[in-house]
């Protein structure tokens, strides 16, 4: 969340914000609000006080004197009686303004495209070639059919629609998209991190709007658990009120979790197959730097990005994601678009985002400066979800029999076999 002192010195720029991303300013209205309720609840508490501290000091002076204390204590009575009230009043309505202040979204970067929706987002690059096939080309729930590489009937049986058991060759490329990417990720001094793989309500909410984001996550009610949607969420609320040692920064890290999505919702047939599902594998990019190192930080992880994807030799896209399709955290956002042929559009693959100090704010994680502590930006990036990965690589790839040819990159990973045949 944004910092309340943003709030009090600058929310023209937050009401400015919210009205270019097309949204009502009612909840900054109501930070605003109970915020200054809030304070003059404090200094009514702090005058409370001060009579308090009066009238015991007015008792003691009594007291040497022999005086009658008597009118003395009944006023002090009544003092403590307001003092606990007005110190619930002051908790709710921090609590309150808290919440309020939860919604409100993170200040956009200036270079953040306009527009209401995905429509508006802005093609930056493109890399590789389409295919030209000369045949009609399959989608890849068809191909890991023909393949025999996949089983969704049976997985739905036991585990309900969406999920899938992945076999043979295409179990193997999953494991090999894996390897390929942590092993370029910890050769550009990325630590390999396996997280938990749930967190309490607590900690997802500073790094998520869970009024947003809790309707796709699974929940372990009896536990009060979430299972984690990425490994971005734990590397990133890992260090949750603590205070990180500059010296330390940039914190890099390479996260490597299964991960848990209801996915709710009606989704076309192109979404069908291992593309939208409930449980995949994937290996994230997590950054927590100094500010002034953010931007150069949102780079490295989209450009890891696109060098992963330009080795699998797939043709995909990089998209600058506009101000309606951004979302609530991330201040500046880049996707990856990868070419499916069986529907000829470009579905993402990898969201890179800088979410600055919001998530940090969120955590209460700060790192030491020389006149106190500051809050670090937070960057998240994918680097491979297996699933959508390999369902792009199935599609560009796949031959007129049905089987599909293995990136060269991945072939040391699966006794270097090079087809995975018709079976």
């Amino acid at each position: 969340m944004l910092k309340m002192s943003f709030f009090r010195e600058s929310h023209e720029i937050i009401r400015k914000d919210l009205e270019e991303r097309g949204m009502k300013t009612d909840m900054l209205d109501s930070v605003i609000e109970c915020d200054k309720q809030w304070r003059e609840l404090i200094e009514e508490g702090n005058r409370i006080r001060a009579e308090r501290n009066e009238y015991s000091k007015l008792i003691g002076e009594a007291k040497k004197r022999g005086e009658d204390i008597e009118p003395h204590l009944k006023k002090m009575e009544g003092v403590k009686k307001r003092l606990p009230e007005i110190e619930l009043k002051t908790t709710e309505a921090a609590k309150k303004r808290d919440e309020y202040r939860m919604r409100v979204p993170n200040i956009l970067e200036n270079e953040v495209p306009s527009g209401d929706d995905e429509t508006g987002n802005m093609e930056v690059k493109k890399y590789g070639t389409k295919p030209n096939f000369d045949f009609d080309a399959r989608n890849h729930n068809e191909l890991l059919d023909i393949t025999g590489s996949a089983d969704l009937d049976r997985a739905a049986k036991i585990s309900g629609r969406r999920f899938y058991f992945l076999t043979g060759a295409m179990a193997r490329m999953e494991l090999a998209l894996i390897n390929y990417a942590i092993e370029h990720l910890t050769n550009n001094e990325f630590e390999l991190t396996i997280p938990p793989y749930v967190m309490n309500k607590e900690a997802y909410e500073g790094v998520v709007d869970l009024g947003d984001f809790e309707e796709v996550m699974y929940k372990i009610d009896e536990h009060d658990l979430y299972l984690i949607a990425t490994s971005e969420h734990p590397l990133t609320a890992r260090f949750k009120d603590e205070i990180i040692e500059p010296k330390k920064l940039p914190l890099k890290y390479c996260g490597l979790s299964t991960n848990f999505r209801r996915e709710v919702g009606a989704h076309g047939l192109s979404d069908r197959g291992i593309w939208r599902v409930h449980q995949f594998a994937k290996v994230e990019q997590v950054i927590i730097c100094k500010p002034e190192d953010s931007k150069k930080m949102h780079e490295v992880i989209l450009q890891n990005a696109v060098k992963l994807f330009e080795g699998l030799e797939i043709p995909f896209r990089v998209v600058d994601i506009c101000k309606g399709d951004i979302g609530t955290v991330a201040a500046r956002k880049f996707d990856l678009e990868a070419w499916m042929p069986s529907v000829g559009k470009w579905k993402e693959i990898v969201s890179a985002s800088n979410c600055t100090s919001y998530q940090s704010v969120r955590l209460n994680m700060r790192y030491r400066t020389s006149e106190g502590t500051e809050f670090p930006h937070t960057l998240n990036a994918t680097a491979i979800a297996t699933t959508r990965a390999l369902a792009a690589i199935i599609e560009n790839n796949q031959q007129s029999d049905g089987s599909i040819v293995v990136p060269k990159v991945l072939q040391k990973w699966m006794g270097n076999q090079k087809v995975i045949e018709v079976e």
